[in-house]
């Protein structure tokens, strides 16, 4: 497989957020706040400093303040006060539009929450056939070059589909998608994918992280896998066959990922991140400091 270009992200965003009720009730898990914007608008940030033209965001029921966020249309009240904001607030504006300026946003809908890979496959008739990236809103990744960016450099190098991994502690491999690997060109050739294995079948403590770059083969993997475990179909079912009729490798990504998959890791990241904020590090310091005494 020859990597000409990658244009296009999907970006599921279709889950019930279970983890954070009651707030999700109402309220997607992506648009909760990390510092001041919603930990699905860095994925987005990402995605199109990387070059991506076409981000497609999978929604579900109840997500509309999802599509809200992203619209061009700014409320009249704020377009008229504009003038009168400080820097930092018009910077915030001027960010969402810089996103609708750079890349294209397409909204698809997943009507019935049926797993990670059906949310992907929703996709499949905006990414037409080309190859793509997957991109995971609550993992959000600083780095000095995009995430994303270095795996799309990946799949040109390695001529094939690129997952991101890690390497977790032993005793938090059965919460993650673990890969059997073999060293390959100072990266690694997945042999196997296991979802959330015991400590016991777990074939390394690699774990795969939020960003991908899939051939378009596993689009049409995703549409005819018929549902598993919890009637859902997973992204690890569609990998798997994948990795039947070619080859998938796997690759750290240089930067930090900040985690905001359930309220613990959400908190976290919300005070480091903050603590990387030039206006808010030195107050918000002294303020933790004191909470430790």
């Amino acid at each position: 497989m020859v990597f000409t270009r990658v244009r296009k992200a999907v970006l599921p965003a279709a889950g019930l957020g279970t983890r954070f009720l009651p707030i999700t009730k109402a309220q997607p898990k992506e648009m909760l706040p990390l510092v001041d914007k919603p930990m699905i608008q860095y994925v987005v940030e990402e995605a199109v400093a990387a070059g991506l033209d076409e981000i497609i965001i999978v929604t579900g029921p109840g997500k509309r303040a999802i599509e809200e966020h992203f619209s061009s249309r700014l409320d009249p009240t704020l377009q008229e006060r504009r003038n009168t904001m400080r820097e930092k607030e018009r910077e915030m504006l001027e960010e969402l539009e810089h996103i609708n300026e750079k890349a294209s946003l397409a909204f698809v809908r997943q009507d019935k929450p049926l797993g990670l890979g059906h949310a992907v496959a929703c996709a499949a008739k905006e990414v037409a056939g080309e190859p793509f990236a997957v991109m995971l809103a609550d993992d959000i990744f600083v780095s000095r070059t995009p995430a994303i960016g270095q795996m799309i450099s990946k799949a040109r190098e390695l001529g094939g589909s690129v997952m991101s991994i890690e390497k977790v502690a032993k005793e938090l491999v059965s919460r993650f998608g673990i890969v059997k690997t073999e060293p390959f060109k100072g990266d690694f050739k997945i042999l196997d994918i296991v979802e959330k294995p015991s400590v016991a079948e777990a074939p390394s403590q690699l774990a795969t992280f939020g960003r991908y770059v899939f051939t378009t083969e596993l689009m049409g993997f995703l549409l005819e896998r018929e549902p598993g475990k919890n009637g859902e179909v997973q992204l690890v079912d569609g990998v798997k066959k994948l990795l039947e009729k070619q080859d998938v490798y796997a690759c750290f990504v240089e930067g930090t990922r900040y985690d905001g998959g359930d309220k613990l890791a959400w908190l976290k990241s919300n005070v480091l991140l903050a603590l990387q904020r030039p206006e808010l590090k030195k107050e918000f310091g002294t303020f933790l400091e004191r909470l430790v005494k």
